[in-house]
């Protein structure tokens, strides 16, 4: 990692990291600025007002950007890639696993439910009649310019978010729990060879081995981070009405497929954390096993096995747990529709307190509306995807380190027999931000109709 790079991180988490002892406060630095997110009071101007721009690759104007930006799009759906085969659709969870000179390799998620047939090779394709998975794309920064992208991973189903581990490979979780044997999805009738819910490794330089790290659990995957201290998986899951925060212990650091022990968290006190909380709530953690990680499909059917077991053994229920962030002793995560008022949640775990706090409640939608994805600049702000259900254009939002919300980007996209697109996309979210090493692009995905834009522009200290 450069050395700005790590001045920002610690110049905004300086914030941020007095969260879990700033209840005294009431809302803590991080939770003010996440509070003032929807407010009037807490807009800034940022980059100044957004306008149509142009895309150096199509030309067509797919997003909205302050002045001075601009933006190539790349990796269409459909499009052939560099092994020959067309780009697979629904672009989601992404991240930059290696930095070598200027060449960047991402692993990007797909987060396709059996509408096909594995897109990748046999060795890297785990139930062949499935077309979930993941594609690796390799990115000059200083040209510009993808120079290769393949398939990596595929034969899964639904990769929805993951994480990048600190000896460059992502983690790519199954958000869709299924037994083997005859499914049906949609009107699409499959034999699945093997059980789904895994999270599975995909390494920089080649493949996946397409083998499911079936102790961290069978579940409805979205996150899962690495403690770079301890080498522990801190795990999400997204599921309603109960979902759990889970921890892999690896038995050797760093060599997940050697297999480990599970366990959920149980906040001492409080066996639901799904209501009933205010900002500034504190409470110590222990953890409880999960004695059968592989058990993910529950006695009546549903992909729930992980968290009855762990409500049973006294751990506490969380909603739809989605984001996940790790920095040196802290983990962050979401509680996207969690709350009083089913608006979200930011949770903070200090991993060497065993703390738990509440850093934010959404008290409604004006304020902060189903919160998940998130990512750090080099300079200091965090960039924010809101995953919002209302009819609108999606955004993607700058959050400074002072607490102040400005709009940095929206979805433009309106097509008209565009690669066989006409219609308003503009609604399709935008998933997997993560800026390059040197600050100078942002990388990120639009969902539907599935493409990948590279944001350059005249990126501001303590804005983005």
């Amino acid at each position: 990692m450069r050395p700005d790079s790590v001045l920002a991180r610690r110049r905004f988490l300086a914030l941020s990291a007095s969260t879990v002892g700033a209840a005294a406060l009431g809302l803590s630095p991080f939770g003010r600025l996440l509070a003032q997110a929807g407010l009037p009071a807490g807009r800034i101007a940022g980059f100044g007002p957004l306008s149509p721009v142009a895309d150096a690759t199509t030309g067509l104007p797919l997003l909205k950007l302050p002045a001075g930006f601009s933006y190539r799009s790349f990796g269409w759906s459909t499009t052939p890639m560099s092994d020959g085969r067309p780009t697979p659709t629904r672009h989601d969870g992404m991240g930059i696993v290696h930095a070598e000179g200027t060449r960047l390799t991402l692993v990007r998620n797909h987060e396709c439910v059996g509408d096909g047939s594995s897109f990748a090779d046999a060795a890297m394709t785990y139930d062949p009649d499935v077309d979930g998975g993941t594609t690796t794309l390799v990115f000059d920064s200083s040209s510009g310019e993808l120079l290769s992208s393949k398939a990596s991973l595929s034969g899964t189903v639904q990769n929805c978010a993951g994480g990048v581990t600190p000896w460059q490979s992502w983690l790519s979780c199954e958000e869709e729990v299924l037994g083997r044997g005859r499914t049906t999805f949609g009107s699409r009738v499959v034999d699945l060879k093997h059980a789904h819910g895994f999270v599975f490794e995909v390494p920089f330089d080649g493949h996946s081995s397409a083998e499911p790290l079936v102790a961290m659990g069978q579940r409805e995957h979205e996150a899962a981070v690495v403690h770079a201290g301890s080498g522990d998986v801190f795990l999400t899951e997204d599921a309603d009405p109960f979902a759990g925060f889970y921890r892999f212990i690896p038995e050797v650091k760093g060599e997940l497929h050697r297999g480990g022990t599970l366990w959920m968290l149980k906040a001492e006190g409080a066996a639901d954390l799904r209501r009933g909380h205010r900002t500034g709530d504190r409470f110590k953690v222990s953890w409880v096993p999960i004695d059968h990680p592989e058990r993910g499909i529950g006695p009546e059917g549903k992909g729930d096995g992980n968290v009855r077991e762990g409500l049973a053994n006294g751990a506490s229920a969380f909603l739809r747990l989605e984001g996940c962030y790790a920095h040196s002793d802290t983990i962050y995560f979401t509680s996207t529709s969690g709350g009083d008022a089913g608006c979200g949640q930011v949770w903070a775990y200090d991993a060497k307190a065993s703390e738990l706090q509440l850093v934010f409640e959404s008290p409604a939608q004006e304020t902060l509306y189903y919160p998940d994805n998130l990512a750090m600049s080099p300079r200091g702000g965090l960039i924010l995807c809101q995953d919002s259900y209302r009819k609108e254009a999606q955004s993607l939002f700058g959050l400074t380190p002072q607490g102040g919300l400005f709009q940095f980007a929206e979805n433009n996209g309106i097509y008209e027999n565009f690669h066989g697109l006409t219609g308003d996309y503009s609604n399709s979210e935008f998933a997997g931000a993560c800026f390059s090493p040197d600050g100078r692009w942002l990388f990120v995905n639009v969902y539907t109709p599935g493409f990948t834009v590279a944001i350059t522009g005249p990126w501001k200290e303590g804005l983005l």
